[in-house]
């Protein structure tokens, strides 16, 4: 093996470890709630979006088997969330996604909504959980021990799986919007309030997948 070779191999080995060393920083509440068989991370994605639904992730991840580089889905690039996507979903004990369409979010607002979502995605895991870490909220009318962290998708590994099936779940159900409701860029901004999308607004007028209570501003009766 020439030099330029070993260095290549030592930086890998290098690369490697402080993601093993990462990894295990975002594992604490895992590692202090070791004694539940079923641990399960809950997280949400389109709160604020001005279209699409609200959707939950919950990802129990398996004790046999460590996936590597999950973290705040936010901070991770497209191409990186998904294959995280496949490779949970691949090697997950358990995977469940739960959502609340645009008329359920005007009917009993966004923060009800999300609540609904997040107790879809435990109840469609298939498995009960012995015990939740979610980001940052305690969800209503759940009899399962919770945990809830502040900033937990930067925190906890199992609860960053569950931001990442969230968001990869729902961009690419805002991809197919853009082909059925074309002129709001839905593809790019995800239902998020940009430019393009308000001018598409502002021509158009509202699809069946916009929410009525947030785009007041850009619509008028």
């Amino acid at each position: 093996m020439g030099k330029r070779e070993e260095e290549k191999l030592k930086k890998a080995q290098e690369r490697l470890e402080r993601e093993l060393a990462r990894t295990k920083v975002m594992s604490v509440y895992e590692e202090e709630y070791k004694d539940y068989r079923y641990i399960c991370g809950i997280d949400e994605v389109g709160r604020g979006p001005l279209a699409g639904p609200v959707v939950a992730g919950a990802v129990i991840l398996s004790k046999d088997y460590t996936i590597l580089y999950l973290n705040d889905s936010k901070k991770l690039s497209e191409k990186k969330r998904e294959m995280l996507y496949d490779e949970i979903m691949e090697h997950a004990a358990a995977v469940g996604i739960g959502m609340a369409d645009p008329e359920c979010i005007d009917e009993i607002n966004i923060l009800q909504a999300t609540y609904k979502a997040m107790r879809l995605a435990i109840k469609n895991l298939g498995v009960r959980p012995d015990i939740l870490l979610n980001d940052a909220v305690t969800i209503p009318e759940v009899d399962i021990p919770q945990v809830p962290i502040i900033k937990g998708d930067a925190k906890s590994v199992s609860i960053a799986a569950a931001s990442i099936v969230a968001k990869v779940t729902r961009d690419r159900m805002m991809k197919e919007y853009d082909k059925v409701y074309p002129g709001y860029d839905f593809a790019s901004n995800k239902g998020y309030g940009t430019k393009a999308h308000i001018a598409g607004l502002k021509e158009l007028g509202a699809t069946p997948i916009h929410r009525v209570t947030f785009i007041g501003n850009f619509v008028k009766d």
